[in-house]
C-alpha cells in the first residue's frame, strides 16, 4: 500500500494516479474484509460495499475527464 500511496503522490501521469487510486481502493476493502472476518462479525460488509461503490464511480469519472475533458455532458441550446 505504501507503493500506491507514493505512485498516487509521485505519478508521472494522471493515469497512473488514478489506477494507483483504484488499486489503493481495493487493497483498503481487502484489509477490511480480512479485519470482518478475523473479527467475526458482519458489520463492515455494508462498508466494504460503500468503498467499492465509490472507487468504482471515481474511477469512472477520471476516465471519463481524460478521455473527454468532461464529466457531466449537458446539451447546449443555442
Amino acid at each position: 500500500m505504501l507503493g500506491l500511496i507514493y505512485r498516487l503522490v509521485k505519478g508521472p501521469t494522471v493515469p497512473d494516479r488514478v489506477v494507483a487510486l483504484d488499486a489503493l481502493g481495493i487493497n483498503l476493502i481487502a484489509v477490511i474484509a480480512l479485519v470482518s472476518i478475523i473479527l467475526k462479525t458482519n458489520a463492515f460488509l455494508e462498508i466494504i460495499l460503500l468503498i467499492g461503490i465509490l472507487a468504482f464511480i471515481g474511477t469512472v469519472a477520471f476516465s471519463k475527464y481524460l478521455e473527454k475533458g468532461v464529466i457531466i455532458e449537458r446539451e447546449r441550446n443555442s
